[in-house]
């Protein structure tokens, strides 16, 4: 279970965006000086950090019991690693940005008929759904997980869209407005931003025939969100 210190609130996260948009609007200096940036090596006495490798975003048209036609799904598939000095409660957190701007998080109501086609097309019988590969995960190469992240398709076009990956580390800050004062949701709380991978792809073609348009990686980042 999160500390409660790690948690955030649906209007601690439109407190962050309201924040982005005033240091945006701030001179480049002072606005450089006071984003919060995560660290440029691991802090490993205070926080600790898993190894994390991913897949490319796929697309799945499944039909699901009940429904007269079938449903387009993406899904991430993952390979998550203890090798840090401690044991850790894995709780990842998944985010698609699709470029209307739209937050999805993933493996909302996912049928399960859905993630047992994901399991059988990649012909992996360790593949975990999100619910049973969070939890405890051991230290060591032979204790990692192999989890796949669902969503329902957003939209018809993809083109440019991102994943937010986070539960891959415990680093946090503790979010500041332009003066450095500590800043705090509605209800007074203070807001936490956790180290996320932001993983960004680009799909070009149409909605015509979606299965048959490639996906290509962009690169990526680690920020603080």
């Amino acid at each position: 279970m999160k500390s409660p210190h790690l948690l955030r609130s649906t209007r601690g996260i439109a407190a962050i965006l309201a924040a982005g948009v005033l240091l945006a609007a701030l001179p480049p200096a002072a606005s450089a000086r006071k984003y919060p940036e995560p660290s440029l090596y691991p802090l490993t006495k205070r926080f600790w950090y898993l190894k994390f490798k991913h897949g490319m975003p796929k697309r799945i048209a499944v039909a699901v019991p009940g429904q007269l036609a079938p449903s387009a799904y993406w899904y991430l598939t993952y390979t998550v690693t203890n090798d840090s000095d401690r044991e850790v409660d894995f709780t990842p957190e998944f985010e698609m940005v699709t470029r209307d701007g739209k937050i999805h998080r993933s493996d909302k109501s996912i049928p399960l008929a859905v993630f047992q086609a994901v399991k059988k097309r990649e012909g992996n019988d360790l593949l975990l759904s999100a619910n049973k590969i969070a939890g405890p995960l051991h230290q060591g190469e032979d204790q990692a997980k192999d989890g796949v992240a669902i969503w329902e398709e957003p939209i018809a076009r993809m083109g440019d869209f991102s994943i937010y990956a986070s539960g891959l580390n415990s680093e946090y800050v503790n979010a500041t407005d332009a003066d450095g004062k500590p800043m705090t949701d509605a209800d007074g709380h203070p807001i936490t931003l956790r180290k996320t991978l932001q993983l960004n792809f680009v799909i070009w073609g149409d909605e015509a025939k979606p299965d048959l348009d490639e996906v290509h990686g962009k690169p990526e980042r680690w920020l603080m969100r």
